[in-house]
């Protein structure tokens, strides 16, 4: 499936006429997925006005534009669909949302969860602005988001990013001006979203009223930077849960630390060791071992480049060859509570 002919009736520039500045925006995206100036085919230039903050409202429409037209793609090309949590509120700029396949939940055996990294990023990329620069195929998880479906698993799009509305940016169109400048510096007025206030707390949520109540028999989790210390946040929170729900972990560059995390736990560093697996920034091929500094950590391979911008997208078919491999070991080990450790005393005979 070439997942780049089914944006053909979606546009990035009509979010951009929508914002208000069209003629200071003239890009949108070729059929290769990379944008480019309408005008002169040339890649995005930062610097368009003569003044700092001129260009960094421009790049925010920008990335504000392409957040929604990634979000447009989600719903409409691949059928996603968008669940608001919490499950218990009216639909709201409080509330935020995901992104999930109408079977995940019901009707697959096979569950894929993605988790990004930390940033301006959100559901549906793994970062914005290699997006920008490199195209979709690099920054976006579509290709992942693709590649799942077409063996038939469940998808879910998590939106961990999405932590705060900014009251000031609610309904005001950006000035580009000078003189706005200075207005520029405030801090901006910001209130947490409920049940989302940070990307731990995002997932744990949607592990809790979604994740977790799957019929899926396998689940998988596809977790990149940050998202992979988030991830390990929630095996420590909820242990036994992941442990016999997940089968394979695919790590991108992921920023956990399993000592510190862990907190010396054996049986969560045992798991991590046999059910996860994690791609690096290195300059040996694809799949070759790199070494790791701690042996409690799970093993790492080479992405095959070195520009952390591009792991996720070098690692694709790896990442997928080894979550269709670990499908095939079958059955997992069920694990229970461990015991409590308690003090005993010998008997001593007479």
């Amino acid at each position: 499936m070439n997942w780049l002919q089914l944006n053909e009736d979606l546009s990035l520039k009509r979010f951009i006429n929508d914002s208000g500045c069209p003629e200071n925006l003239k890009y949108d995206f070729n059929k290769n997925g990379e944008l480019r100036h309408e005008d002169t085919n040339e890649p995005f230039i930062f610097n368009y006005y003569h003044y700092y903050n001129g260009n960094h409202k421009r790049y925010q429409i920008l990335g504000y534009s392409i957040t929604q037209y990634i979000y447009e793609l989600l719903e409409k090309a691949f059928k996603l669909q968008k669940t608001y949590i919490p499950i218990d509120a009216p639909v709201s700029n409080l509330c935020t949302f995901f992104f999930m396949s109408e079977n995940a939940l019901t009707n697959c055996s096979t569950l894929v969860v993605l988790l990004q990294d930390q940033g301006p990023s959100r559901a549906g990329q793994w970062g914005q602005k290699t997006i920008i620069h490199e195209g979709l195929q690099h920054g976006s998880q579509i290709p992942f988001i693709a590649m799942a479906l077409q063996c038939s698993w469940g998808v879910i799009v998590l939106n961990p990013n999405d932590n705060f509305i900014d009251l000031k940016m609610e309904s005001k169109i950006p000035d580009f001006s000078e003189e706005d400048s200075a207005s520029s510096l405030q801090l901006p007025w910001v209130i947490p979203k409920r049940c989302s206030k940070s990307p731990e707390e995002h997932t744990t949520y949607v592990w809790d009223h979604f994740i977790s109540k799957t019929t899926a028999r396998n689940v998988a989790f596809i977790a990149h930077g940050y998202g992979g210390l988030v991830f390990v946040n929630l095996l420590r929170q909820r242990s036994l849960e992941v442990m016999n729900k997940v089968y394979a972990v695919a790590l991108i560059d992921s920023k956990h630390h399993i000592m510190h995390q862990t907190q010396g736990d054996s049986q969560l560093q045992e798991w991590i060791q046999r059910h996860c697996r994690k791609w690096v920034a290195d300059s040996k091929p694809l799949d070759k071992t790199v070494g790791c500094f701690m042996k409690v950590d799970c093993p790492s391979v080479s992405a095959g480049t070195e520009k952390y911008s591009l792991v996720p997208s070098f690692s694709l078919q790896s990442i997928f060859k080894y979550l269709k491999n670990k499908l095939k070991v079958g059955s997992r080990k069920r694990f229970v509570r461990s015991p409590i450790a308690t003090r005993s005393r010998k008997v001593m005979k007479m």
